[in-house]
């Protein structure tokens, strides 16, 4: 039974990635749990309203409610909960832990969050990110902290405002903050994950749609929060290689002349 299609009737974005049918699939449930529970509570209040409306009962009740449906109501509730968090959310936690991405063709990067932007960082052709550290970041020329010394990172190379994937490849994405707390949610992708300050976090998953999405900041980081927006593009595999190859031999070019005009900096 697709318990799901409720999301879509409330408005929840599609899903376009691998692991997005189990979530959705629990999602569905808590929405129609949900439903249900506050269509009951609806109706006893009604009830309640009807019954002990002053017109009919003058006088005060210091007794109260004698039943146990309530009672009842809320061991349901916790039974409900428990049956959510055994059945669903443990087993979808497990499964992305023991499926951690190592193939060949993962694609890692890193996104840094800033008040109020998001820095995207790539490895180059060498499929290799370079070590990071707040202390290297340079607001004109090192955004994302990272170590210029670090043979891994001459190729890398930043896309500042749009997270560009290829479609059907498994990704990780490294999550940190410049200042506060903010959260990369990628709610096609049923990921999300907060960018804490002093902090390296990831996540992954495996596009399985085409397209373009919003990407939010999902924890509230002050007063320019609602504008904190960046693009996420899914593309062909094909044709993100060539984006990329054509991004990382620019940042190696313009790595190397840096390298060569710095002798010829220090000896004038």
């Amino acid at each position: 039974m697709n318990l799901s299609w409720i999301n879509e009737f409330i408005g929840q974005t599609p899903n376009a990635s691998e692991h997005g049918g189990l979530v959705d699939h629990m999602l569905g449930f808590v929405h129609w749990f949900m439903l249900v529970l506050g269509l009951g509570w609806s109706i006893y209040l009604c009830i309640a309203f009807y019954r002990f409306r002053q017109k009919k009962t003058a006088a005060a009740d210091y007794h109260g409610f004698r039943g146990h449906a309530t009672t009842h109501i809320e061991i349901g509730v916790v039974i409900v909960e428990a049956i959510l968090l055994l059945g669903f959310a443990f087993p979808l936690w497990a499964r992305q832990a023991d499926e951690y991405p190592t193939s060949p063709d993962t694609i890692r990067l890193r996104a840094l969050g800033e008040k109020f932007l998001w820095n995207f960082q790539y490895p180059g052709t060498d499929m290799m990110l370079s070590t990071w550290d707040l202390r290297n970041v340079d607001g004109a020329t090192n955004t994302t902290g990272k170590d210029l010394h670090d043979p891994n990172g001459k190729d890398d190379f930043v896309n500042p405002g749009t997270m560009k994937l290829p479609v059907g490849r498994p990704v990780i994405v490294d999550v940190a903050s410049k200042d506060v707390i903010h959260n990369l949610a990628l709610v096609p992708m049923r990921a999300a994950q907060d960018a804490t300050p002093g902090v390296k976090s990831h996540m992954w998953f495996k596009p399985t749609k085409e397209g373009t999405w919003d990407i939010i900041c999902g924890q509230l980081c002050g007063p320019g929060h609602a504008q904190m927006k960046a693009i996420l593009e899914v593309i062909p595999a094909v044709e993100y290689d060539a984006w990329a190859k054509e991004q990382s031999t620019a940042a190696q070019k313009k790595t190397d002349e840096a390298a060569a005009a710095a002798p010829k900096t220090a000896a004038q």
